[in-house]
């Protein structure tokens, strides 16, 4: 048994010694604890201080490669942040051209149009007070004026709609207490006395509606028309008018043809008022505002729209700020009030525009025909426009003697 044993491995030597072994590298046939590995390590140690040798100049070139970088980063953010600064502040400063040139523009349009407006306004007040177009606006109305005597007067503002057909009237009585020119506020009966022209300053001033034609009538035909709600009687009973023959012949004929339910005369609301043992009326403003509304368009409060002035006689002359009332009136201004000024001693008429506006001045001036427009911006509330009459001014009724 043991010997076919010996045989049996005797045979089988010679069959494995005629295979070779083929060299393979021990890095990859062996595993890395065999003895193999053991004895090939000086080689693996040399090949790792290279690496790290390798690794150290990598790292050292890397870092001076990141460094270069960031360098050239840095570099290209402070140019760019420098070009946007640059950019910025041309932009800047083209939006601040840009602004400054638009706000000059503006500036110059607002002058452009303030100016503009001026001159308009200017034109629309020297066309307001031009003759012909007070003449127009007061073509339709009369003052009826009952005379008692000389002295005092009752008054029937009327307005003959001949487009309506109607005549249409607001009874004023003697006592009513208002602006009167040259007077002050008195009792409107008695500017007759000074005559009819002062009466139509004094009506056409308290409703700012223009009067410029009168007719002057006992003051009991005065009564009855008001009573019998009837204008017809009244032109045949003229004691005085400054109507022409024409226009007599046609006011006449418009009477005569309204119909006596297309008449309404009606008393102007006053309160009684005791001054002094004298009975004043005083006006009620709002009570009449609808009349002046649906007769004339005249809103309340109207006549705050229009140029109050006070007027002083500056030049000693008796009667010649009334004179100069009538005249700013008939030409829509708003005269409230008319006095002696501190000295009489004006050589030239001033006129002392109180708020701002030079197109009043303009206006007055215009009127008047002479002065000196001053602008002095006063905290006051009762008139736009101080007028003092010097010794240039001269009345249009002895302007041409």
């Amino acid at each position: 048994m043991s010997a076919r044993r010996s045989d049996r491995g005797k045979a089988a030597a010679p069959e494995h010694a005629d295979v070779s072994p083929v060299p393979v590298p021990d890095a990859v046939t062996r595993p890395p604890g065999s003895r193999r590995s053991a004895r090939s390590e000086p080689a693996e140690a040399q090949g790792w201080r290279a690496s790290k040798r390798s690794s150290k100049l990598g790292r050292q070139l890397r870092r001076e490669a990141k460094t270069e970088r960031l360098k050239v980063q840095m570099n290209e953010g402070v140019r760019t942040a420098k070009n946007r600064a640059i950019g910025s502040l041309q932009i800047a400063g083209m939006v601040l051209a840009g602004v400054v040139a638009l706000a000059l523009v503006f500036w110059g349009l607002a002058i452009g149009i303030n100016a503009g407006a001026r001159w308009l306004a200017h034109k629309e007040a020297d066309k307001a007070a031009s003759p012909e177009a007070q003449a127009e606006a007061a073509r339709e109305n009369l003052l009826i004026i009952g005379a008692t005597g000389t002295s005092s007067a009752e008054f029937l503002a009327v307005r003959l709609d001949e487009a309506g057909n109607q005549a249409l009237g607001i009874a004023i009585p003697s006592g009513a207490f208002m602006e009167v020119p040259g007077q002050g506020f008195e009792r409107v009966g008695d500017s007759f006395a000074a005559g009819p022209d002062v009466s139509l300053a004094a009506i056409s001033n308290y409703l700012t509606v223009p009067f410029d034609r009168y007719v002057i009538v006992d003051v009991a035909v005065y009564q009855d028309a008001l009573e019998n709600q009837s204008l017809r009687g009244v032109m045949a009973a003229l004691q005085d008018s400054n109507l022409s023959d024409e226009e007599r012949e046609s006011v006449t004929a418009f009477i005569e043809s309204v119909p006596g339910d297309r008449t309404a005369l009606v008393p102007l609301p006053v309160k009684p008022i005791d001054l002094g043992g004298q009975t004043f009326f005083e006006p009620q403003r709002d009570q009449v505002a609808d009349l002046l509304l649906q007769w004339w368009g005249v809103k309340l409060g109207a006549e705050d729209s229009a140029v109050r002035v006070i007027i002083y006689n500056g030049a000693g002359t008796p009667g010649i700020a009334g004179e100069a009332a009538q005249q700013l009136i008939a030409a829509g201004v708003r005269v409230v009030d008319t006095k002696n000024a501190d000295r009489f001693d004006y050589d030239t008429t001033l006129i002392v525009v109180q708020d701002g506006d030079l197109t009043q001045g303009d206006l007055i001036k215009s009127a008047l025909g002479v002065g000196e427009i001053i602008d002095q911006p006063a905290e006051q509330d009762v008139a736009d426009v101080i007028v003092i009459i010097g010794e240039d001014y001269v009345p249009p009724a002895t302007s041409g003697s």
